[in-house]
């Protein structure tokens, strides 16, 4: 049945199609914010970048759910931990590029990493 909004939109049976386009939508702004920060840490764009990469952030945790709602029923499989946490550690990222500025280059292989961690988990689902 599910909630019949004043717009006429059924959330209930909405296509997992538009949570798949919010999802990397979502990524790749949180993906170019992040590596921006890493790029040039200056403290007059951290309030921005924080704000933009934060949105991003629960736009992306937001839409995975829904994704895990519609294509897999609730089911929490390893590879669904695996890339919450890939995506946890992602999202601290700009804020940590504007507190430790010497650690960047560190901060973006782990950025790499957690990127290629969670790709491999999505697209190979070894757990």
């Amino acid at each position: 049945m599910g909630i019949r909004h004043t717009w006429g939109v059924n959330f209930s049976t909405m296509d997992p199609v538009y949570y798949k386009i919010l999802h990397v939508f979502s990524l790749l702004v949180l993906t170019a914010w992040t590596f921006a920060a890493f790029a040039h840490p200056a403290p007059e764009t951290r309030k921005r970048t924080l704000m933009v990469t934060g949105v991003a952030a629960l736009l992306m945790f937001v839409s995975g759910f829904g994704l895990l709602h519609k294509l897999y029923d609730n089911h929490f499989y390893g590879w669904v931990v695996v890339k919450l946490v890939c995506w946890l550690v992602f999202s601290a990222l700009a804020g940590l590029a504007y507190r430790r500025p010497h650690l960047r280059s560190k901060l973006a292989l782990l950025g790499f990493t957690a990127l290629l961690i969670a790709l491999v988990m999505v697209y190979a689902k070894p757990i």
